[in-house]
């Protein structure tokens, strides 16, 4: 039997519903009987997908799309002010709420798992989705990307068990009470909300604090950030602190990575017993993530062997190193990356797995703010690749900032003997690929942004 719908969400309207996360909780609570609406920029196979659950979905935003019975509206922190639809609720008096206090409210009564940290969020949220699923254990899920398998980003489930991506970029992770909590790495991003890893760590900490007594922290012991906050919070009362990594204390230790292809076989010690399965993505990265999974359904009394076996049907999300076809003996791979640590560990993983083709990057920045802060890190993450195309920053929700271009990555690059195309029109990207792609090579589309559009645009200019 689904849980019951909060009142204040029998009737939700959500502004952007075709946002991951957004969509992610309205699917949810058209599943449990809501009566869902929104709105959304454009359309998409989103909205789509919304509308088949039953859910009305408007195409732009207007005061009138607010309906006058509305519950509440939902909203992220992307969602501005003068938004027409926010000022209706305003004159209406409709109460607005925001999506993690919407989740937080999805998560009542169940047990639940958050993941957090910097990188790696979504893989490691979609790694306990399927694995929990593939045990009959028929979990609810709210993920930051849509799951190669069942093609989704969010379900209810049957069982007592809430997987949910926790999102540290607004401060919003602050309002879950999960029984077990995941910290990947504790880095300093999203630079319009965090000025200092002080604020990073203290913000995490908070997320720390929320877990419920008794709960556990599964946090990585090889992650600078991490490891500092593990030590930070190893005092609070009724916490059970446990560790993963390849550290040689590690709680959970990874005993061998051994790379085969696209895939990777991973050893682990666990209560003094050696344990090894497979992870169906490539790198040490998505293998060290599926480790943490391990760790967290172990935690929430899970059994290893068969947490294990599971995790290897996990075969990936869209856009997480995401293959899009083959043309002219080209296979072209999408990857979310925007952070230089992120964008490190995809571009290592596939050289791990290019067995000496060639890798060629079409990166796309994502945000002005983290140009101006990480642009040199960016650059120098794309000296892994043997040939790069830059495009022009995606601005997302930010306004431009005097000065800060695609240049700045550019020059880094550059500098570091990285060679490097800047094409500002983002259609002539396929001719480009097209112009310097060989069969054997290995195309990697890489960018939160749009970018992700032109991997089906390049494998049909290579097709001619």
């Amino acid at each position: 039997m689904a849980p019951a719908v909060p009142s204040a969400m029998e009737r939700p309207h959500f502004i952007g519903i075709g946002g991951a996360g957004m969509s992610g909780i309205a699917k949810i609570l058209a599943q449990r009987g809501a009566k869902v609406a929104g709105s959304d920029a454009k359309e998409s196979a989103t909205a789509e997908s919304l509308r088949a659950l039953g859910a009305t979905v408007h195409i732009g935003h207007a005061a009138a799309h607010l309906a006058d019975d509305a519950s509440c509206v939902v909203v992220s922190s992307a969602i501005r002010a003068d938004n027409p639809e926010l000022v209706r609720a305003a004159e209406l008096s409709v109460p607005v709420v925001h999506r993690s206090d919407a989740l937080a409210s999805l998560m009542t009564g169940l047990r639940s798992i958050a993941v957090a940290g910097t990188h790696g969020k979504t893989t490691t949220t979609s790694m306990l989705a399927v694995a929990l699923t593939h045990l009959g254990l028929d979990p609810s899920y709210a993920i930051g990307g849509d799951l190669e398998g069942p093609g989704t980003n969010a379900r209810h489930g049957e069982g007592d068990i809430f997987v949910a991506e926790a999102d540290e970029s607004d401060r919003s992770f602050h309002t879950y009470d999960p029984d077990v909590a995941i910290v990947l790495n504790a880095e300093l991003d999203h630079h319009a909300n965090y000025a200092s890893m002080d604020e990073i760590f203290a913000s995490f900490e908070t997320f720390v604090g929320k877990i419920v007594p008794g709960g556990t922290l599964v946090v990585c012991a090889d992650q600078p950030g991490a490891v500092e906050l593990a030590r930070r919070v190893r005092g609070l009362p009724s916490l059970q602190v446990v560790t993963y990594g390849e550290h040689e204390d590690a709680d959970v230790r990874v005993h061998r990575i051994t790379p085969r292809g696209l895939t990777s076989e991973v050893t682990v010690l666990l209560d003094g017993r050696f344990l090894t399965f497979t992870v169906s993505v490539p790198g040490r990265h998505y293998a060290l993530n599926a480790v943490a999974a391990l760790a967290a359904g172990v935690a929430l009394g899970i059994p290893a062997h068969n947490l294990a076996s599971a995790i290897g049907s996990y075969t990936g999300v869209k856009r997480r190193l995401q293959l899009k076809g083959e043309a002219a003996g080209v296979q072209v791979i999408d990857s979310y990356a925007h952070h230089p640590t992120e964008m490190t560990a995809d571009l290592e993983a596939m050289r791990s797995a290019a067995d000496g083709s060639r890798l060629l990057v079409v990166f796309q920045p994502h945000l002005f703010s983290r140009t101006q802060e990480l642009g040199k890190e960016m650059g120098r993450a794309l000296a892994l690749a043997d040939a790069s195309v830059v495009l022009d920053i995606y601005p997302a929700r930010e306004d431009p900032i005097p000065g800060v271009t695609s240049e700045l990555i550019i020059d880094a690059a550059t500098a570091a003997g990285a060679r490097v195309t800047a094409v500002h029109d983002k259609e002539s990207v396929p001719d480009v690929v097209a112009g310097m792609a060989k069969p054997g090579d290995l195309v990697l589309t890489m960018g939160a942004g749009d970018v992700t559009d032109l991997g089906p645009a390049v494998l049909a200019r290579l097709a001619e």
